[in-house]
């Protein structure tokens, strides 16, 4: 009996080795596989720099969750959006710039795909496609920045001439017009998301139109319209994430598009075996949470009376009610 016993647990330390050596050997994760592909880099201190930050909480909340990050450069959308699917079960891309993943995703059909600010022309079963109402926030921006003008002139820095930074320049031009139609809105664009100098110079050239609120929509680009303010003596709003942290003195407050939030909560939910929302697009907006006005931490300078803040709100939940209908580009 004693041998059999011996002989049994003998069998049961071969096995158990041999299944420990083809894991280390096979290389192959247990875990649910995370990539989150952004089409930039990250750095920008706003819109990948928050998914990054949600894909972290991610991975720190499910441990059952292998979360990785791949930066394309702005260059190889499509070739590290399939790389990224040939090895994970998620597969989170960032940007317009994914719109191959309708060729792509189909290729794949066990990986889900989450398309970040951009949807497909049709419903794909195995991609859920999240927009933001920008144009939302966006607009509580325009109002914040006619109000709190000298000139009676804001500009707004878009990174390019897209329906994407259009939905936020409309909203914001709406918002402007809400506070005053004698407001002027000087735009210009960037042509890029990485350079801060190209940021700076175009939010010169607003300044000397008179623009003394200028709104960056210009990612890491929009550095240069916090340095130019801090120089010229002018305010600025930040992007998808409150900026204010960066420099409080001249970042008057945020327009914040929670795009890691997003990310979390639609994984978070794919995690719990809830994916009745892949073949959607999901509207992630004011109502929702999603899509709002930072002010910065506790302790930051504030510039935004509590008056004109109050005022902020009220516009909110004329918002969210319907009482205010905001233009957008994206219809």
């Amino acid at each position: 009996m004693k041998k059999i016993i011996a002989l049994l647990l003998v069998l049961v330390l071969t096995l158990g080795c041999f299944a420990a050596c083809n894991k280390e050997t096979t290389g192959k994760s247990e875990k649910t596989v995370v990539t989150i592909v952004v089409a930039g880099t990250f750095g920008d201190r706003s819109f990948y720099d928050s998914s990054k930050a949600g894909g972290e909480r991610l991975a720190k909340d499910f441990t059952e969750l292998d979360v990785k990050f791949v930066e394309c450069n702005n260059e190889n959308h499509t070739v590290r959006m399939q790389n990224a699917a040939a090895q994970s079960n998620i597969v989170v891309c960032v940007g317009w710039e994914f719109y191959d993943i309708e060729t792509v995703a189909p290729e794949y059909p066990d990986v889900k795909f989450i398309w970040i600010d951009n949807e497909t022309s049709a419903p794909i079963p195995n991609v859920l496609n999240i927009v933001y109402a920008q144009n939302e926030g966006s607009f509580l921006a325009g109002y914040i920045a006619a109000a709190m003008s000298k000139t009676g002139t804001v500009g707004a820095v878009g990174g390019e001439d897209s329906i994407t930074i259009n939905d936020f320049i409309v909203g914001y031009k709406q918002g402007a017009a809400y506070f005053s139609d004698a407001t002027k809105v000087e735009v210009n664009y960037t042509n890029d998301y990485d350079d801060p100098a190209k940021g700076k110079d175009c939010a010169k050239v607003l300044h000397d139109r008179g623009a003394d609120v200028i709104f960056q929509i210009a990612s890491k680009a929009g550095d240069g319209v916090f340095e130019a303010a801090q120089e010229g003596g002018f305010y600025a709003i930040g992007v998808d994430s409150d900026q204010k942290y960066i420099n409080d003195a001249v970042i008057i407050c945020s327009m914040k598009k929670e795009v890691g939030n997003s990310i979390y909560d639609a994984i978070a939910k794919i995690a719990k075996g809830d994916a009745s929302q892949l073949g959607t697009t999901w509207v992630a907006d004011m109502s929702n949470g999603y899509v709002g006005i930072g002010y910065g931490e506790e302790g930051a300078t504030q510039q935004i009376p509590d008056e004109i803040k109050a005022q902020v709100e009220e516009i909110r939940a004329k918002i969210v009610s319907g009482e205010i209908k905001v233009d957008t580009t994206r219809n």
